[in-house]
């Protein structure tokens, strides 16, 4: 059962710039809470279109205890409904992902249209009115083949996202992309233990060798942690994709999202074991595998990494306290040939070690948070982007309990 005072007292306790008191990742009631004021009123990452490519494509996901089904409609167009029949409420697609002419209740054998309104409800009266009984639809974005979802009555503006974000990631068109691969693990710790270890790499150098083969530990082209080996190598991508016309400053995303082009290790090219190429068919109309990695992140539940090669998107939905699903897929070019332009072990294996690694680490984390002895500490300074997170969280929860709360300063 929610609490808002309670919420208010612990919003008072919080401290910028050092980790959440112990309740907002262990209490069962704020998950509740959590669905309640994040996952129900934000714009949350579902999917990419390339997975329902035709119509009566379709993909299901479940935001806290709500069902929902995103497809392909007849005219191409891509829609959003929850999955509950209007009938007595039952679950219609139960397949994490398919194909339907039309969408028909197992229970009672409602028959809807793909556009959701009801064609069929067989027995009802003569007079019972299909037409008041449609299924019922949810707010869907698609932003470069990727597909945004909200189920708040009144979603928030995602104009400003849109507008940061397209010119980034518009030179990899993702909408001329297929899955590769995907996969999803079940990580032992609340969502927002399983945010913020994704938004730090403070943890990198000791837990994920895998990843760093290509990966940049600094997340700023100006970072002070960075040496001069590193300057050395932003002024010279920087200069590179500027002749290309590639944007790559960090784009003004407050503390709600990021985006950011950065360079890999010198000689690196993509995620792989060696540092070298994972996909042979470039994405869009690159012709220079060096790009490095435009990475995106938005609250509540998606990050991203945008190569030349191929994209990686990784989607967050909490399922308790503390459990967490990870979904991770791989996009590369619509036209490359599996065994030919890629192979699916290369392509996947840095990134599969790295959500291993992380989940083991949230998990740990979680466990340590349990105890009495657990107190919030403070953040490092090259985890910014975890304060970024905690401000944007604990907004989001003022709003929900209603009474913007004073915070306590680090500092103190």
């Amino acid at each position: 059962m929610i609490d808002r005072d309670h919420i208010r007292r612990l919003l008072t306790e919080r401290r910028e710039g050092f980790s959440l008191p112990q309740a907002f990742y262990v209490d069962e009631a704020m998950h509740e809470a959590d669905i309640k004021a994040v996952f129900e009123t934000e714009w949350l990452f579902a999917c990419s279109a390339c997975e329902i490519p035709k119509p009566g494509d379709y993909v299901t996901l479940e935001i806290g205890t709500n069902p929902v089904v995103i497809l392909r409609d007849r005219d191409g167009g891509i829609r959003a409904f929850h999955n509950s029949c209007r009938h007595r409420g039952s679950r219609i697609c139960a397949k994490a992902k398919g194909r339907a002419t039309r969408l028909v209740c197992p229970y009672h054998q409602w028959v809807y249209e793909l556009d959701g309104s009801l064609l069929n409800a067989r027995q009802m009266p003569a007079d019972f009115d299909r037409g008041g009984y449609g299924l019922k639809p949810a707010h869907v974005e698609v932003i470069c083949g990727i597909v945004y979802l909200c189920l708040a009555e009144t979603p928030p503006d995602i104009t400003r996202f849109r507008q940061a974000v397209t010119p980034y990631i518009a030179p990899h068109m993702p909408d001329r992309t297929k899955v590769a691969f995907e996969k999803t693990i079940i990580e032992e710790a609340n969502w927002k233990l399983v945010i913020e270890n994704n938004r730090e790499c403070y943890h990198c150098a000791a837990n994920h060798p895998e990843l760093l083969v290509s990966l940049v530990e600094f997340a700023l082209p100006d970072d002070p942690l960075g040496p001069a080996q590193f300057q050395e190598l932003i002024a010279r991508k920087t200069a590179k994709w500027d002749d290309l016309g590639l944007p790559h400053q960090p784009a003004d995303g407050g503390n709600e999202f990021r985006c950011i082009r950065l360079p890999f290790h010198e000689g690196a090219l993509s995620f792989t074991m060696d540092g070298g190429s994972a996909c042979n068919k470039l994405l869009g109309d690159f012709t220079d595998p060096d790009l490095g990695s435009v990475r995106m992140f938005r609250a509540p539940n998606n990050w991203n990494h945008f190569l030349a090669d191929h994209i990686i998107h990784f989607r967050v939905l909490p399922l308790s306290a503390g459990r967490t699903a990870l979904r991770t897929t791989w996009l590369v070019h619509e036209d490359a040939v599996e065994g030919v332009d890629y192979d699916i072990k290369r392509l996947t294996e840095v990134w599969t070690a790295t959500d291993a690694q992380d989940a083991e680490l949230a998990a740990v984390n979680h466990i340590g948070i349990r105890s009495m002895a657990y107190r919030p500490g403070p953040y490092s300074p090259s985890e910014f982007m975890l304060t970024h997170f905690t401000n944007w969280y604990a907004g989001k929860m003022q709003n929900f309990v209603g009474t913007p709360s004073p915070m306590r300063i680090a500092a103190e």
